[in-house]
């Protein structure tokens, strides 16, 4: 099947295309992680918790995305 074939299924939504892909050979772009030590005042600690706890998320996870967000907005 062509790729155009493909994305007239997937766009269609009539058909599980899922049966379709080898997902034994996908991949997660840039989703290697390395491990950084990050030394920070106690009031942004602070702050991180409680907006994760606002979030219902970890604070990893706000600070991930945060930086994130900071990257892609002022370096992209």
């Amino acid at each position: 099947m062509n790729a155009k074939k493909f994305d007239q299924k997937f766009d269609d939504g009539e058909e599980d295309i899922i049966n379709m892909l080898d997902l034994s050979k996908a991949m997660r772009p840039f989703a290697e992680q390395k491990n950084v030590s990050v030394s920070l005042p106690i009031w942004m600690i602070e702050l991180i918790d409680k907006e994760a706890k606002r979030l219902g998320v970890t604070p990893q996870a706000v600070i991930q995305t945060s930086l994130a967000q900071y990257l892609v907005v002022n370096h992209l």
